[in-house]
């Protein structure tokens, strides 16, 4: 079976309204456009993909039941908008602090490439024809390791983050997703 594309999404600032350690799902609320922009993307054939840095598991302010919960409600409420993920994953770990269970050192927490490895690995993703779209550096720098092209929206953090990126990272800045997923779709070129 061929690989197919993904378009891997950071959570926080991209997906929904940025809020520090998000850590109740009634705090959980999508940004506007989200559920328009990723019904485009998967109509176009890419796999929809989170990955997400959730180090507030690390430090004590929610745990995985929680988290479990913050994901459920996000996929409920895009499943009711016709959005479907094709994996959901993120990294409960800080250097700074000790996760329980974690007995090895992290590998996934973005810079690193390795929830994407991991996700296109189990869902069978051609990375060089994928995308990644966050409103953080370490968004892009962890797509840019794997292997894919990057989109920095300016939701979330992004704006803050915009002028300090560098000249190679991204391929584009987009105001939200709903302009990044236009121009994915348009067959953005350099």
């Amino acid at each position: 079976m061929p690989l197919r594309p993904a378009v891997f999404l950071d959570r926080d600032g991209t997906i929904n309204r940025e809020v520090d350690y998000l850590a109740d799902p009634a705090l959980f609320e999508l940004l506007p456009g989200v559920p328009a922009a990723l019904r485009s993307l998967a109509a176009a054939g890419y796999a929809l993909i989170v990955v997400t840095n959730q180090s507030g598991v690390a430090r004590g302010l929610l745990d995985q039941t929680i988290l479990d919960a913050i994901h459920a409600r996000m996929v409920c409420e895009l499943k009711a908008e016709r959005v479907e993920f094709a994996a959901i994953e993120s990294c409960p770990h800080h250097p700074d602090f000790e996760t329980p269970g974690q007995t090895t050192p992290c590998v996934c927490r973005k810079p690193l490439p390795g929830m994407l490895h991991r996700a296109a690995d189990s869902v069978g993703i051609d990375l060089q024809r994928s995308w990644m779209v966050g409103d953080s550096l370490r968004d892009l720098q962890a797509g840019h390791a794997a292997g894919t092209r990057s989109v920095l929206v300016h939701t979330g953090k992004g704006w803050e983050q915009s002028g300090a990126v560098s000249a190679a990272l991204p391929d584009f800045q987009a105001k939200d997703i709903s302009t990044a997923a236009a121009r994915i779709l348009a067959g953005w070129t350099a």
